[in-house]
């Protein structure tokens, strides 16, 4: 998960800091070194960690923190602050041209996700009624070209490409021309990256900008590279001029320090970042919402942003009258997993759960075979088994089980699990005969 080692060392530092009544500049110095050290460790510039460092100081031993009434989360607040001025502090979303077509350049280095990352926002951008058109600039790594078409036909946007014989400056104005004649007002330019940074690689970029006029130049780096991602986005910044950076394999790296450093290195925003395969796991940054992740205290805002991106109204109304009801039954469960399924890898969700920062989620025991595993059991089951588990005798569950490959066992403590799930709703709806239970506030 996500700046895992960070959190997890930062929230040991503010728990100390807690448990005192009352601060001194000994105790805030002793807090900061430890501090100072964790973003070492997070491979955090190491400019940036003194300048953090002290700035945090000298806002934490003033009067008003020394004076207040619960000083250790005064200096958590302080700390908070500071970590979202140094990511960027407010969102900073796509700019779009008043005169169609829009142009993003997409530039970076090989292995980055720049390919990925471009069908991503067109998939993103199509669904907000949008008409994207990628282009294939890539001509010199083997199946670029293809790649390209792999990822267009994933969310049904076109792609133009001419082959790999031309020059990627021709392909660029070429492919922007053809949208401006069959009506696209979104060009996403794919060109091609290098292993590393040369002058061949940034002559040819300055060209295709200086041909194609882009409205933003987005920058896509590899975030498990850390302070070599840090170091490519300055290069690029420098030599063509970059307006935003896309942060890819975020939730594969658990110390962040290129998340923490780009925006101070380079003056750019931090635009997407990429926290899993499926399309909406290329995620707007929000400086505000990723310092609250990284101290330990959630993200809710973007798991209900999830959320309402993949759960079904009408299937979320439809389950709350049953409900009322007390009328659940596995085809309701069933739903409900496959739903939750789409919102990403379970540790990705507990992440940003407030509270769930402090535990070592990769420790954790967060099985997603398990889930798996339940699907096939209900999935073995007949519908009217499905919608009467009463009638689950031995010989029915005999069958289930050898039809999802699990044992006896696992079905039984499965369809115990189901029964307590529905009677703890059941009083939670205030549902049961003579119940008292909690009524929900609507």
């Amino acid at each position: 998960m996500a700046f895992e080692g960070l959190s997890s060392k930062l929230n040991d530092v503010f728990k100390n800091l807690r448990g005192k009544g009352r601060l001194t500049e000994k105790d805030v110095k002793e807090a900061m070194r430890e501090v100072r050290m964790a973003l070492l460790e997070a491979d955090v510039n190491f400019k940036i960690v003194k300048e953090f460092i002290n700035t945090v100081t000298e806002k934490a031993i003033g009067g008003d923190v020394m004076s207040s009434l619960s000083p250790g989360q005064q200096v958590i607040k302080i700390v908070n602050e500071e970590l979202v001025e140094l990511m960027g502090s407010a969102q900073a979303k796509l700019t779009f041209s008043q005169n169609p077509p829009t142009v993003f350049m997409m530039v970076g280095l090989q292995g980055a996700g720049k390919t990925t990352s471009t069908g991503k926002i067109a998939g993103q951008l199509k669904k907000q009624g949008k008409r994207p058109l990628l282009v294939a600039c890539d001509v010199y790594r083997p199946a670029a070209v293809k790649q390209l078409q792999v990822v267009g036909a994933n969310y049904n946007i076109p792609v133009f490409e001419m082959g790999t014989n031309e020059s990627p400056i021709v392909i660029a104005q070429k492919g922007v021309e053809y949208a401006k004649t069959h009506n696209h007002d979104i060009v996403l330019i794919d060109t091609a990256g290098r292993l590393h940074i040369d002058e061949d690689l940034m002559l040819e970029l300055k060209e295709i900008k200086s041909t194609t006029h882009p409205t933003e130049i987005l920058l896509v780096v590899d975030a498990m590279t850390g302070q070599d991602a840090v170091t490519a986005a300055e290069s690029f910044n420098e030599q063509i001029g970059i307006d935003g950076v896309i942060l890819t394999k975020l939730d594969s790296d658990t110390r962040g320090g290129a998340a923490l450093s780009v925006r101070k290195i380079t003056g750019k925003p931090i635009k997407f970042v990429g926290m899993g395969e499926k399309l909406d796991d290329l995620e707007p940054f929000f400086p505000d919402r990723m310092a609250s992740r990284i101290l330990g205290m959630g993200d809710v805002l973007s798991l209900i942003d999830k959320a309402q991106s993949v759960i079904d109204e009408e299937e979320a109304d439809r389950l709350e009258k049953k409900l009322r009801k007390a009328d659940f039954d596995f085809d309701d469960f069933l739903s409900q997993m496959q739903q939750m399924k789409k919102m990403g890898p379970l540790k990705n969700i507990l992440g940003m759960l407030p509270g769930m920062g402090k535990m070592n989620l990769n420790d954790a025991q967060i099985d997603e075979k398990a889930l798996v595993h339940v699907e096939a059991i209900i999935q073995s089951m007949t519908p009217k088994e499905r919608r009467n588990p009463d009638i689950l005798n031995g010989s029915r569950k005999k069958r289930i089980a050898n039809g999802s490959g699990r044992t006896i066992q696992e079905v039984n403590q499965l369809i115990k699990r189901f029964e307590d799930m529905k009677k703890m709703m059941k009083q939670f709806m205030g549902g049961g005969k003579g119940n008292k239970g909690m009524k929900l506030p609507f």
